[in-house]
């Protein structure tokens, strides 16, 4: 468990946190390298509307780290049914962690480690089965250090540019 730094809180975000949420997802693919400049508005306006409606129905789960008036990191998670498997005959849920992102001058702070113990924290309350993420290149350290492993996931995208 990571140590709560001076000056920084983090807290449950909620639907009038959806802008900023947006925002570091758009922040986040961007810094990935797999979001242009110009496609950056559409997206930011499309995912407020959609993390909107999935923070005030509870189908998005946020956390945000607090500093200054204005947020420093956050993360979130949605959560999945699983069908009975090997070692789970109840099948359970698994959390699908995503937006995990950091504001480039909070950065190298243990912040992002923060927003994954509540995630985790919140996940063993829950009896949450399996937690699973997509990890960047610069959050793949972290993630391991958790004790998060590679799998063999494979993916097809089947519609682009849906609306």
């Amino acid at each position: 468990m990571s140590v709560a730094l001076p000056g920084y809180r983090i807290r449950p975000a909620s639907a009038a946190d959806a802008a900023v949420v947006a925002r570091h997802r758009v922040a986040m693919f961007r810094d990935m390298g797999v979001l242009g400049r110009a496609d950056g508005a559409a997206l930011e306006a499309a995912s407020r509307v959609s993390l909107a409606r999935a923070l005030a129905d509870g189908a998005y789960k946020g956390w945000l780290v607090a500093h200054d008036g204005g947020i420093a990191a956050g993360g979130g998670l949605m959560l999945r049914a699983l069908l009975p498997r090997p070692g789970y005959l109840d099948g359970g849920t698994e959390a699908y962690v995503l937006n995990v992102y950091t504001e480039p001058a909070h950065r190298r702070r243990g912040l992002a480690r923060q927003v994954m113990d509540a995630i985790i924290a919140w996940c063993d309350a829950e009896r949450v089965s399996r937690i699973s993420l997509h990890a960047s290149d610069d959050g793949r350290p972290l993630y391991e250090a958790l004790g998060f492993a590679a799998t063999n996931e494979m993916r097809r995208d089947t519609v682009s540019g849906a609306a």
